[in-house]
């Protein structure tokens, strides 16, 4: 976090500024000024927390410490955040009923471990002209083999030499 992406002390050009005290209680709307006397007294800083608000929102309190608690904060929530990961399992429109089902099953732990599953089928050749009815018909087969944990959440269409549909889990 650069010291940039707040204003603090004397950056704060707006004539009146809301307070809010180091204990976090709400000390009004004051001018500029007095709030920069009052951040002085007490050997803090007078940080503009909220610049879009009528009047602006200022903190007292020690930027460092500040500055400090905002990276914590953000830390905190990356860690929270759920990463979905897309999987790929291609083939061709002439796979083999063994090969299918293994495909199956390997998208159906995918799946139950949170992860999107993009299922492809590549042409090569002349499948592009005579392959499209089969493929669009395997990759039906593919979302309904694993019905009971997916949802379709892309239907299959045509990128290219390839045919793709994208699978969810189940909520």
């Amino acid at each position: 976090m650069k010291n940039n992406d707040y204003l603090i002390n004397d950056q704060i050009r707006d004539p009146e500024v809301r307070v809010i005290g180091e204990d976090g209680t709400m000390l009004g709307v004051m001018p500029t000024a007095e709030a920069l006397d009052k951040a002085d007294e007490a050997g803090l800083d007078l940080i503009m927390i909220s610049p879009n608000a009528a009047p602006p929102v200022c903190r007292i309190e020690d930027f460092g410490k500040f500055r400090y608690e905002q990276v914590r904060k953000e830390k905190e929530n990356k860690k929270k955040q759920k990463v979905t990961e897309v999987k790929e399992i291609r083939f061709s429109p002439n796979i083999d009923t063994n090969d299918f089902n293994t495909k199956v099953n390997t998208a159906r732990k995918f799946l139950t471990k949170g992860e999107k599953v993009k299922v492809t089928i590549r042409f090569r050749g002349r499948e592009m002209t005579h392959g499209i009815p089969t493929a669009k018909q395997l990759l039906d087969d593919f979302a309904s083999n694993l019905s009971d944990v997916a949802t379709l959440e892309k239907e299959a269409k045509v990128e290219g030499r390839s045919m793709a549909m994208v699978l969810a889990e189940k909520k």
